[in-house]
């Protein structure tokens, strides 16, 4: 016995009429009345981002709270570096993590990051490297 397509049956048969039957469609469209609007910018603060989530828990390092925000470069340069060498968790040296970490923040934080927090964190790379005599 030879199973032929139901579609292409020269009877019409019970599956046939099945086959060329159309169901609606079920809609998962949802409307915008239902959920409250929100910006883009409320919506990108409340996301989860899993660069943040590196940010507070590396396992490399045990940042100071705020440690990106302070005014002074060397403050920030002499806090990563006390964070990186009390680390017993990290993988690499100790200069080599704060100085990553750092990169990290700044290269995370893209056309978001004022441009005076920038420069701020750029001179907090020159004087990491100084403070570990490189």
């Amino acid at each position: 016995m030879t199973r032929q397509n139901p579609a292409k049956s020269k009877t019409p048969g019970r599956r046939a009429a099945q086959a060329t039957t159309a169901r609606p469609r079920k809609t998962t469209r949802k409307s915008s009345a239902k959920r409250p609007a929100t910006s883009a910018k409320a919506a990108r603060s409340t996301a989860a981002r899993w660069s943040q989530r590196v940010t507070d828990s590396s396992d490399a390092l045990d940042l100071k709270h705020g440690v990106f925000t302070l005014k002074d470069p060397k403050r920030i340069a002499a806090s990563l570096k006390r964070s990186a060498e009390q680390s017993k968790r990290r993988k690499t040296s100790a200069f080599r993590s704060a100085l990553s970490m750092l990169t990290f923040y700044i290269n995370r934080a893209g056309r978001t990051l004022p441009q005076a927090q920038r420069t701020r964190l750029e001179r907090a790379k020159d004087e990491l490297r100084r403070q570990f005599g490189r």
